[in-house]
């Protein structure tokens, strides 16, 4: 079977396992709503002493909201004042603000000195600031902090099941209920000497005698237990699945060689210190998953910085090639409808990053009834077992057929395919973040039915329009396997530079025409 892929909600702009950004950075969107909060309270303290707000002619007052910023920033980032901010208490989080605005309040005083200011800015204008400042950013932090707890699965990118054993369920499940926050959200559990039959956690737990924490009730509720040690794999090919928190009891065996199996499916997995420090993962680092810390193990990784640079030339690039195929699809669509009347587009259930579902767009360059005469010609199939469907001749592309001496001779659709310009509508999926400009190619949902465990790491990044497959031979690649081990030299290696070295090539492939068909 199939099995359930949840909708993907997100479209983000990860390529493979992201990092987590450390440091002041990690929080800046506190550091963001604070410095809001503080010129907000500045502007606000102007008003209630003057009794109106401060115009264009008043520069001291306009600088002296550029300094506040300025000041707010080089305190936050100076003293990481919002480290472990979303776990302090109320308390703890009213004194810590005390100390952040205090420290700003006196270098902001030190520079009105410093620059002959302080005769100038009214002494209750910064004494209402301070007050004003006081509710508005502490309530403002609180509520945040409460926004994030709460943020709803669907606006969560990242699916994470729990790998445990029953008499871990109970405490990973409160540990990690209560403390895991952001966009990662906890799809399912396996229990490794589970019976395999799929129920909720709460009942996995109370069966065996354990017990849930009362505001950990209803997620173990809503939560389900999916597999075991024996379907683990099996669950793994068929649902959306991008990272793996793994617990495992000292009462089991090691299972070293079945998290080095998942790892090779291109699945991030994050693994409780100090269990199993010596799995084979090529990339590893030191992270805080709930209370739990974890070596996180991925075949790859980048910045934050790097998939920053990564999803902004995307969008650059996607509203390019966006603007571009609006001009082909007055030129192309007319000379479509006339050789094969119907859509100008087309449109196809796809798997993308990690088992998520999306609607491929393309130039529509077969008949209508393409995808329901695909089965009569996979016998013709170059790529073996059916992973891929390349044909040497394919009749289903509008104009072009075999004549009686067995010649082929090409049309409209084969010169749309040859050029790649039936690809361009794949830009509006790149905008929409549900593609990149380069990545690998999303297999069709009965491709993807038949992969392999080793198969499934070409799909641990984003889909792209092009690749290193495609720059690397295109259609004349017909072993799969090759396929695999180029997606994955991609993954693995992944830098900015390459994706810029892959664009270059891939319009000197389709200019040259090189296993195009």
């Amino acid at each position: 079977m199939w099995g359930v892929l949840r909708p993907d909600h997100i479209r983000g702009w990860e390529i493979m396992y992201r990092r987590k950004v450390n440091g002041w950075l990690k929080h800046l969107d506190f550091i963001v709503l604070d410095i809001l909060c503080l010129d907000l309270s500045f502007i606000l303290g102007y008003y209630i002493r003057h009794g109106r707000f401060f115009t264009i002619s008043d520069r001291v007052y306009i600088n002296m909201c550029l300094v506040l910023v300025l000041v707010d920033l080089v305190v936050a980032s100076s003293f990481n004042s919002f480290h472990h901010v979303l776990k302090r208490g109320i308390y703890a989080e009213f004194v810590k603000m005390l100390q952040h605005l205090s420290i700003v309040l006196g270098v902001t005083v030190f520079y009105l000195f410093a620059v002959h200011h302080a005769a100038i800015i009214s002494r209750l204008n910064i004494l209402y600031m301070i007050l004003i400042d006081i509710v508005l950013a502490y309530s403002v932090r609180l509520l945040w902090k409460e926004k994030l707890k709460n943020k709803p699965v669907s606006q969560r990118s990242s699916s994470l099941v729990i790998l445990t054993g029953l008499e871990n369920v109970s405490e990973i499940i409160n540990r990690v209920a209560r403390n895991e926050y952001g966009n990662r959200f906890v799809s399912a559990v396996v229990v490794f000497d589970g019976t395999g039959k799929t129920q909720s956690v709460y009942d996995a737990i109370t069966e065996n005698g354990g017990s849930v924490l009362p505001e950990s009730k209803s997620f173990a509720i809503g939560l389900q237990v999916v597999a075991d040690k024996d379907s683990l794999i099996e669950y793994l090919l068929t649902n959306w699945v991008d990272e793996i928190l793994l617990d495992i009891p000292e009462s089991l065996e090691r299972q070293e060689d079945i998290v080095d199996a998942i790892i090779d499916m291109g699945i991030t997995v994050h693994v409780c210190v100090p269990e199993m420090t010596k799995i084979k993962g090529r990339h590893q680092t030191i992270e805080r998953i709930g209370e739990y810390n974890v070596i996180t193990n991925s075949i790859g990784d980048a910045s934050a910085y790097a998939l920053m640079f990564k999803r902004v030339m995307d969008i650059f690039g996607g509203i390019v090639g966006s603007v571009i195929t609006v001009f082909l699809a007055v030129i192309v669509g007319p000379i479509i409808y006339i050789h094969s009347p119907g859509p100008i587009f087309f449109k196809q259930k796809r798997v993308g990053k990690n088992g998520r579902m999306f609607y491929m767009y393309k130039f529509r360059s077969m008949y209508p009834d393409a995808e329901e005469r695909k089965k009569e010609l996979m016998a013709q199939n170059r790529i073996k077992d059916g992973y891929m469907f390349k044909l040497d001749y394919d009749p289903r592309i509008i104009g072009c057929y075999k004549d009686e001496n067995g010649r082929i001779h090409k049309g409209i659709g084969n010169f749309i395919r040859d050029m790649s310009i039936d690809e361009f509508p794949q830009f509006f999926n790149v905008l929409k973040g549900e593609m990149s400009l380069v990545g690998t190619r999303p297999p069709t949902l009965d491709e993807w039915k038949r992969y392999k465990p080793e198969h499934r790491a070409r799909m641990s990044t984003k889909p792209g329009i092009t690749g290193l497959w495609q720059v690397s031979g295109r259609s004349k690649i017909t072993d799969f396997d090759q396929v695999v081990a180029l997606d994955k030299q991609y993954i693995e290696n992944w830098r900015q530079g390459l994706d810029i070295k892959i664009l270059f090539k891939t319009i000197w492939v389709v200019i040259e025409r090189k296993g195009a068909m």
